[in-house]
């Protein structure tokens, strides 16, 4: 059901796309929109975990520098079905985790020094295992995908009010077209993008808690990731918000209200996970 859930909500992204390229340029902005949304997204499948890690400054993890670190994704790599994930760290006091790889064999996890500092061994084998439910689920192509065509939106909606596009081009709806291009579709793209990324949070958890056997690992590392990251700035993710989705918390402050936010409720999140522990199954796991 989520997987068809995250399809249908694809789908009326990409279609919300072609209609501002409507609005922009009547029938030949939509097939321009159409070519740009299939150049845009072939882009983020072959590049997007490049260019996501170089937009954070991560650098990567070699086994002799992080033997710890190394030994334990192996073995939760392992424990998923998983190849070894290429790992990386980013200079950032913010404790926050991302997976990115547009596929299984080309997965990688990044980790901020701030989570290194603040966790000890068994809830950074929970983060990383909730990553790895991300690459297992491939969810890290679903949500580059989705990041890449809500930004191109916001993109054609600047685009379409810096150059008057209700002068230049064949827009039906003249200005007031371009007025609610400018206004509505970028939210609508954020809602759209949001509402993914919520769902898909909560499907990492589980699949976290299964590949280590431990949900109370991830609850407790979310809890001191949660309140670290309200207080500790994020300055490339500030400046990026659209990739905010890809953090294990969300990594921005100030969101105006639980619509806009880019993760599900951590409270919820953490009782979830304590919910599966109480589970009899639970008493042990793959970690045992």
């Amino acid at each position: 059901m989520n997987v068809f859930r995250t399809g249908l909500l694809m789908a009326a992204l990409t279609g919300l796309f072609l209609v501002v390229g409507y609005l922009v340029g009547g029938p030949a902005g939509t097939a321009v929109a159409f070519l740009f949304a299939a150049g845009t997204n072939l882009f983020a499948y072959w590049n997007s975990d490049k260019v996501l890690l170089s937009m954070y400054g991560a650098h990567p993890i070699e086994a002799a520098g992080a033997p710890a670190l190394v030994h334990i994704v192996r073995r939760l790599a392992s424990q998923a079905g998983l190849p070894m994930p290429k790992l990386y760290v980013v200079d950032n006091d913010q404790p926050n985790a991302f997976a990115t790889g547009r596929d299984p064999e080309h997965g990688a996890l990044c980790v901020t020094s701030g989570l290194l500092k603040r966790v000890d061994d068994e809830e950074l084998a929970g983060v990383l295992a909730h990553e790895l439910g991300h690459i297992k689920h491939r969810d890290t192509l679903t949500m580059t995908i989705t990041a890449t065509i809500a930004g191109a939106v916001s993109m054609l909606a600047n685009f379409a009010f810096f150059l008057g596009g209700y002068e230049r081009c064949n827009n039906p709806l003249g200005i007031v077209g371009v007025l609610l291009i400018t206004l509505l579709a970028p939210i609508a793209a954020v809602l759209v993008q949001m509402a993914i990324s919520r769902s898909r949070e909560f499907d990492a958890d589980r699949a976290g808690a299964e590949i280590s056997g431990r949900p109370l690992w991830l609850a407790s590392a979310l809890q001191k990731i949660d309140h670290a990251a309200q207080t500790i700035d994020n300055q490339p993710a500030e400046a990026n918000p659209a990739t905010a989705h890809m953090f294990i918390v969300n990594p921005l402050h100030g969101s105006l209200s639980g619509l806009f936010a880019s993760h599900p409720s951590t409270a919820e999140r953490i009782a979830r996970l304590k919910a599966m522990a109480s589970e009899p199954q639970r008493a042990s796991g793959p970690w045992a």
